[in-house]
Parts: C-alpha cells; sequence; structure tokens
C-alpha cells in the first residue's frame, strides 16, 4: 500500500511538471497595420475608364446624381500605427460630415456653385437635396458669335426604410444653355445677318421617379421614371420607363429576370427642309431572364432579351431576340481570368441623349431605334502582380441604324437671312447605318502605394459601313492616362486624354451631295489637372485645370473648345 502510495505521487508530480512546460506563454509581438480604406469622392476621383469624354466644358456630359458619396475632394488624414504585445493602438479617425457647400471660380467668368444637404434618421428615413450651377461666358477666339454657356441642375429624394422594404422617390429640374456658334470661316457673313441670328440653344429637363427594394419576395426590387426633354424651339420628348426585377430559386442555382415597359413619344415642329413637322412614338416591351451558373472556377450565365415593339405613329410591330451568354474562368487565382461571352440589344434613341452626346444637333431629327444584333467577345484580366492590375478583350459588333451625326447643309451664303439660327452650317443631323465593329481594348492599373495610382487605356476601333462613306464623328483611337496623389493634407489628380482623328461631311451652299467633301477634325490631346489641400475635416480648398496643354482643337466641325480653364474655390463641410 505505501508503495502504490508512492508510485501515485510520482505519476502527478510527473503530470505537473510535463503540464507546466507546455503551457508556455505563446503571445508573440505581432505587427498589425491598420489601413484606412479610401474613401472616393466625384471631384477627386480619376479612374480609368475604357470610354473616356473630354472634359470640356462645351461638351462635357455631366453623370446622373447619386447619393451616396460626396461630390468634394477629401484627402486621407488617418495614420496607421504599428500593433503592439499589449494592444493595438489607433488615432482617432476624422468626422466625416453629411453635408456640404462648394463654390469656386475661374477665368472666362466661370462661377461654380455645389451643394448637398440631406437631413433625416438613416435607420428610417432620409430627405436630400442636391444643387449644381456652373457657367461660362465663353473665352473662345475668332468667332464671331456668344460661346457661353450654363449648366444648373436641382435634385432632391426622399428614402423610406422599413423591415421588409424600402422604397425611395425622385425629383429633379435641369436647365442647359447653350449656342450655335460653329459657322464656317470660310463664308464672310454680312453684319446684318450675324445680326439677325438668335445663336442660344436651351434644354429643359425634368423628371419624377422612384424605386422599391423587397426582401423575402421574389419581386426583388422595380423602378419606374417619367423624364420630359424640351427646347425653345418648342420640340418636346416625354418618356416613361418601368423596370421591375424578379428572382427565384431552381434548385441550388437561381434564375432573375427584367422587366421593361418603355414608352418614348416627341416631336419636333418642322424638319430640316421643310416645314412639316416630326413626330415619333415607340412602345417597347422588355423580357431580360438570366440563369447563372457558378462553379468553382467557372461563372456562366445564360440569358436572352426579348423585346416587342410597336411604332405607334406608323402602325408597325416587330419581335427582337437577343443573346445574352457571358463565361469566365479562372485558370489562375487573382492573376488570369478569361472571359467571353455574345450579347445583343435593342437601343431607343431619344432626342435627349442625343443632346447629350452633342448639344448642338438640330431640332429636326429622325428618331429611330438601334438594332444591336449582338457583339461577341473575348479577353482576359487578372493581376501583372499584386498591385497591378490589367484587363484585355476584342470584341466584333453588329448593328442596325447605327446612328451617326453629320453636319447639316448650310441655308446662306453669308449674304441670306436665315429663319432658324441652326441653319446657317452650324448644326448636326443625325443618320443612320448598319454597321459593323471590330475592337481592342487594353487597360492597366498601378497602385503604386497607399498614397500614389496610376492607370491607362486605349481602344482602337475599325468601323465597316453599309451605305455611308465613313463612320462620321467617330474616332478611331482614344486613350486615358490617368494618375492620382493624396496624402494627409494634399491631393492632386491628373487625366490626359487622347482622340483620334474624326471626318465628316460637308456640303456647300447650293450645292447636292454629290458635290459634298470629306472634312477632317484633327486628333488632339487634353490634359486636366486638380489638386487641393486640406486646412480641417471641414474646410478644404481646391483648384482645377482644364486643357492644360491651351490646345485649340475641335470636337465637332467648327466647334472649337476653350482655351486654358483655371477654376478655384473651396468646400465647407458640416452637419445639420
Amino acid at each position: 500500500m505505501r508503495k502504490l502510495i508512492i508510485s501515485s505521487l510520482a505519476l502527478l508530480l510527473t503530470i505537473f511538471s510535463f503540464s507546466q512546460e507546455t503551457k508556455k506563454d505563446t503571445l508573440k509581438t505581432e505587427v498589425i497595420s491598420v489601413i484606412k480604406p479610401y474613401t472616393p469622392t466625384i471631384s477627386d476621383a480619376f479612374k480609368v475608364t475604357s470610354n473616356p469624354t473630354i472634359e470640356d466644358a462645351n461638351t462635357i456630359e455631366k453623370e446622373k446624381v447619386t447619393y451616396s458619396i460626396f461630390s468634394i475632394p477629401v484627402a486621407s488624414t488617418f495614420t496607421p500605427s504599428k500593433g503592439k504585445a499589449k494592444g493595438v493602438v489607433r488615432e482617432p479617425k476624422d468626422r466625416l460630415f453629411q453635408n456640404y457647400i462648394s463654390a469656386g471660380f475661374g477665368n472666362f467668368t466661370s462661377p461654380l456653385f455645389e451643394a448637398y444637404i440631406h437631413s433625416g434618421d438613416t435607420r428610417y428615413n432620409d430627405f436630400g437635396i442636391f444643387i449644381n450651377h456652373h457657367s461660362s461666358e465663353g473665352g473662345i477666339n475668332d468667332v464671331i458669335l456668344n460661346t457661353n454657356f450654363s449648366d444648373t441642375r436641382i435634385d432632391g429624394y426622399y428614402k423610406q426604410f422599413d423591415r421588409d422594404y424600402n422604397w425611395q422617390v425622385n425629383a429633379g429640374v435641369q436647365r442647359k444653355q447653350f449656342n450655335y456658334y460653329g459657322i464656317s470661316s470660310d463664308l464672310i457673313f454680312e453684319d446684318a445677318v450675324i445680326n439677325s441670328i438668335d445663336e442660344e440653344l436651351i434644354y429643359k429637363k425634368s423628371y419624377l421617379g422612384g424605386k422599391i427594394a423587397l426582401e423575402d419576395s421574389f419581386l426583388k426590387s422595380a423602378t419606374a421614371e417619367i423624364v420630359n426633354f424640351s427646347d425653345d424651339y418648342n420640340s418636346n420628348e416625354v418618356r416613361l420607363l418601368i423596370k421591375p426585377t424578379i428572382e427565384f430559386p431552381i434548385s441550388t442555382e437561381l434564375i432573375n429576370a427584367d422587366f421593361l415597359v418603355d414608352l418614348t413619344s416627341g416631336k419636333f415642329n418642322q424638319n430640316y427642309i421643310t416645314t412639316d413637322d416630326i413626330k415619333y412614338s415607340f412602345l417597347n416591351l422588355g423580357f431580360n431572364p438570366n440563369f447563372e451558373v457558378l462553379r468553382e472556377n467557372l461563372t456562366v450565365n445564360l440569358g436572352a432579351k426579348l423585346y416587342y415593339t410597336n411604332d405607334l405613329e406608323n402602325k408597325v410591330t416587330n419581335f427582337y431576340a437577343y443573346p445574352n451568354v457571358t463565361a469566365s474562368l479562372k485558370m489562375i487565382d487573382e492573376v488570369l481570368t478569361l472571359v467571353a461571352g455574345v450579347t445583343g440589344d435593342l437601343d431607343q434613341n431619344t432626342y435627349a441623349n442625343f443632346a447629350n452626346k452633342n448639344p448642338y444637333v438640330s431640332p429636326t431629327l429622325n428618331i429611330l431605334q438601334t438594332d444591336k444584333q449582338y457583339k461577341a467577345f473575348a479577353g482576359a484580366k487578372g493581376k501583372l502582380a499584386s498591385n497591378i492590375g490589367y484587363n484585355f478583350n476584342v470584341s466584333h459588333t453588329s448593328e442596325i441604324n447605327k446612328p451617326l451625326f453629320i453636319q447639316n447643309q448650310t441655308k446662306t451664303d453669308g449674304t441670306i437671312f436665315i429663319e432658324n439660327a441652326y441653319e446657317a452650317g452650324n448644326s448636326f443631323n443625325v443618320v443612320y447605318d448598319n454597321i459593323k465593329t471590330l475592337s481592342v481594348f487594353g487597360e492597366i492599373t498601378i497602385d503604386a502605394s497607399d498614397e500614389f495610382d496610376f492607370g491607362a487605356s486605349i481602344n482602337y476601333s475599325n468601323f465597316t459601313t453599309e451605305n455611308e462613306l465613313e463612320a462620321w464623328n467617330l474616332p478611331t483611337i482614344t486613350a486615358t492616362i490617368s494618375a492620382d496623389y493624396q496624402n494627409k493634407k494634399w491631393f492632386a489628380g491628373v487625366k490626359l486624354f487622347y482622340n483620334g482623328e474624326t471626318k465628316d461631311f460637308v456640303i456647300p451652299y447650293g450645292l447636292n451631295s454629290e458635290n459634298g467633301m470629306i472634312t477632317k477634325n484633327k486628333s488632339y490631346m487634353d490634359l486636366n489637372l486638380n489638386g487641393g489641400y486640406v486646412f480641417s475635416d471641414r474646410l478644404t480648398a481646391f483648384a482645377k485645370i482644364n486643357n492644360a496643354l491651351g490646345e485649340k482643337y475641335f470636337t465637332f466641325v467648327n466647334y472649337e473648345v476653350q482655351p486654358l480653364q483655371i477654376l478655384a474655390g473651396i468646400t465647407y463641410k458640416f452637419d445639420l
């Protein structure tokens, strides 16, 4: 018995010693980097775009306002700190304000004002209003008509958040003023003729819409919007868009489908040749089902787009069916992903869309639909290194009734009075052609550091027309280079655009199309710069320079852009 007790004590001591040796402190000193994620804003965002647009104030196209981010430059002021054995040390973050007012002024008498104000409880409801104004007195040399412009817009919204669904109502108005200043320098206009031309053109837009998102329902969301677009030549266009989306499971996969009701109706008081009016009305009913298959390295979307259309003015109905099949195969994780697909669509052209792309169109347009029969593409995307991304693809597109801008023939030789300001060879019509396009696109992005990133893209397109001599006013090559720098107090950005040569067809006064000639708009580069300094979490100063190279180039025939443009201002942020 004594031996048994001694043996038991020895065994307990052995176990206790072993446990003391194995329960060593494993806490090690680690380095933990806490990085504040970059929060993009509208004014300081310089991201690569597949289809760059030139930031010329006379032609720039405003993006539809969203309210999820601020339209102001804000530099990050959070400094990462290293972790210590006793815990992670964090520096306090800057305060984020929900409202702002931004004001600036530039050469050519160019005021800028922008404000976003909202109020509400983000858990239950939210109300906001966005105001934007930008104008300029022109400043283009050797032009005998006014070149000033202005753009004023007011948008408002109300959001309601409920347990099972959220809904929102939007409304807004916009007024844009341009001038038909692009008359030919080859004609000598008499003073009396020039004085009789009222070159001012005003576009007005108003809209009312809403959307709803539901939880735990096969009807996932729905949007509706009615838009009215008009000008001061008594042209008017109304468009109603309704887009519900449903989703339901099939086995382990999901099927989603988008529906479309698109009613577009408009009129012009005259056409370009006679005084007869132009009316158009289209009803489009669309159905877009999609079935997505997800596997370990493969994603396939099997879908289609189906449209029933009714040309209400000509009493003609049509049915269109398009493929919507895409696939991506991950070959090497984050390094190489192959993509391919065939898609198609039906585009409803509108006066509002044409005026956004080219504000110098005449209010005498023929509005048709564009049948995008197919777009077949293949490419690759991924990363060359942990901070270098790339995207490359080749595509072939076939389109019926693709719209092209072409100059209207002048109705004056400089001595004959005209009835409308757009009849002096200073406006554009829209012609349609069946066009096949071969495109090659490449893009690269580099995140050099937490403070600096770089991007570049290039797009080459080869157009094959069926009836027209050229693909009028479409460039063969477009390219973009951009860079951003941002630290605790300073931020800066640069964009360099390249737009290749474009062609137009000009018919001299009194001649027919057989005597017309092809004219060229030379290729150009446009360098835009911006920067600023953050005084505090409330106050920021900013500056912008557009067309920094001071290049005199033409976006369309006879429409020269402003030279060097400089604008500076301040932004103040606050809470209500």
